[in-house]
């Protein structure tokens, strides 16, 4: 089950001396990003496009990298395309490299290969106790001309798909964000919002939450949406089959490290 997977790798990050930046997720087929199951879930897999994202946490640092797995046999070259894509953009990594070159890359190799990279999906930065931070590493040439300098850290994450190259919002949505804190008066929401320090504003899933029933934790999680304290991140999702690859690298004086190598 998809399930069992998640955790079974979130498990050995942390039997590894990390603890999760995030939680492992998986996206089936058209399902590009932030599919994280929960408890209920009873999804397994048979024949899918497999993308496996997953990140660690050690004393704030982070490291993010995903890998497709094809287990349909049927689409190769288009796992082969995010994979090269993600492999010619380290290539060129450098200081004074633009990062309009980056994604110039990324979508070229993609073109070339006869698919279509996902425009509204991106790398991003990455800094002490945050995922997503500047700069954001684009998957097609945006014409950016900021260049990269020694010791800038980030995510390079190519998605190729057989769909229209833009992600939507579908699905359920268990994955969040704390973006604020506020008060708040239920019992069962303050047990909730105590909970939430342990993950020091990085993303969590709701089956993460414990010892507060399933229905009051789900009212507690809308509420802190509605609220402005907690930032949801519903699954995105391409009209066909999807790839990604992804690394953390780090700029070094002549190139660059692949830190989740």
């Amino acid at each position: 089950s998809v399930l069992s997977i998640c955790e079974q790798v979130d498990e050995k990050i942390r039997e590894l001396g990390a603890n999760p930046a995030f939680p492992t997720q998986i996206g089936l087929n058209e399902v590009a990003a932030h599919f994280c199951p929960d408890e209920e879930s009873d999804v397994t897999l048979s024949d899918e496009m497999v993308k496996l994202d997953c990140g660690a946490e050690v004393n704030g640092c982070v490291g993010d990298t995903a890998v497709t797995v094809d287990l349909s046999g049927k689409h190769a070259d288009l796992v082969k395309a995010a994979q090269d894509a993600l492999k010619n953009a380290i290539d060129i990594v450098k200081p004074g490299v633009t990062i309009g070159e980056i994604g110039k890359v990324i979508q070229d190799t993609i073109q070339k290969a006869g698919f279509t990279p996902i425009v509204n999906l991106s790398g991003h930065g990455l800094e002490e106790w945050e995922v997503h931070a500047s700069p954001t590493i684009p998957n097609i040439d945006t014409g950016d001309e900021t260049l990269l300098e020694e010791g800038m850290i980030f995510a390079i994450e190519p998605f190729a798909t057989l769909g229209t190259g833009r992600v939507k919002e579908g699905g359920k949505e268990t994955l969040y964000t704390q973006i604020a804190k506020k008060p708040v008066r239920s019992p069962a929401e303050r047990k909730v919002l105590q909970q939430l320090e342990q993950f020091h504003n990085m993303p969590f899933v709701n089956r993460w939450i414990t010892g507060v029933p399933a229905l009051q934790l789900k009212v507690a999680l809308k509420n802190f949406v509605r609220l402005g304290i907690l930032m949801k991140h519903p699954p995105l999702v391409d009209t066909d089959i999807v790839a990604q690859a992804e690394h953390s690298v780090k700029v070094t004086k002549d190139g660059c490290d692949v830190l989740t190598k």
